[in-house]
Parts: C-alpha cells; sequence; structure tokens
C-alpha cells in the first residue's frame, strides 16, 4: 500500500503555521497523501479546505486519522471519530487518551502513540 493509498483525517486541523497539525498537512501535500483537515477554525491548507467539525462531515475510505486537539477536547467528537471507520488513529504527543484507545479498539481500530511528521519522514506512516 503507497502513502497515496492512505487517506488522512487530520482531526484538529488549523491555518496556523505556527501549530503541527499545519506542518502535517504540509508533509501531506509534499508527500502525496491524501488528506482532509476537519476541525474548529475556517480556512484553507495546502489547497484543503478544512471541514467544520461541529457538521460532523462524512469522509469516505478513511484510512488514518490524526490527532491533535487534547483529549479534553476529544469526548464530544469520539464516536465521529469512529464512525469514520479508520484503520487506525495516531495520537500525537499531547492527545493521549485511554478511554478512546479501549473504545477505538473495541471498534477494531489500531490506537499508536506516535508524532505522524516523525513516522512520514521514517518511512514507518
Amino acid at each position: 500500500m503507497g502513502l497515496n493509498d492512505k487517506k488522512t483525517v487530520i482531526i484538529g486541523a488549523t491555518p496556523n503555521p505556527a501549530r503541527f497539525a499545519f506542518k502535517a498537512a504540509d508533509m501531506f501535500a509534499s508527500y502525496d497523501v491524501p488528506f482532509v483537515p476537519v476541525g474548529i477554525k475556517k480556512g484553507e491548507v495546502f489547497g484543503e479546505e478544512i471541514q467544520d467539525i461541529k457538521e460532523k462531515p462524512s469522509v469516505e475510505e478513511v484510512h488514518t486519522v490524526t490527532m491533535y486537539i487534547g483529549p479534553r477536547h476529544q469526548d464530544e467528537w469520539m464516536d465521529y471519530i469512529i464512525s469514520l471507520k479508520p484503520k487506525r488513529i495516531i495520537f500525537n504527543p499531547g492527545t493521549e487518551n485511554f478511554e478512546f484507545y479501549k473504545k477505538a479498539e473495541q471498534a477494531g481500530i489500531e490506537t499508536i502513540e506516535a508524532c505522524t511528521l516523525v513516522m512520514l519522514s521514517t518511512g514507518q506512516f
């Protein structure tokens, strides 16, 4: 499976270049990984319009969800994220959430504590 088969939803997407979610979108664009930015911020990242998480946008054929929102903001979106039926959820540093891991794993979704940027740059994505 090539990187272009690993459609990724960025939860916590932002047009702010200082944020890691923005850096992830940049890397996805340069590595030709299809991505869907989802968050509360309005705007665009690397040609993709940020989808409003409050509308729980439907996304088909999701391979990976990468988390960029902290645990205290995850509860209300947990069921939505699981409904996307990703093969895995990457919990970037600062987003670790044991309850979410349990719920995702019960739904057959792999959970990984890792940095998406490191995974991409070292060929582990």
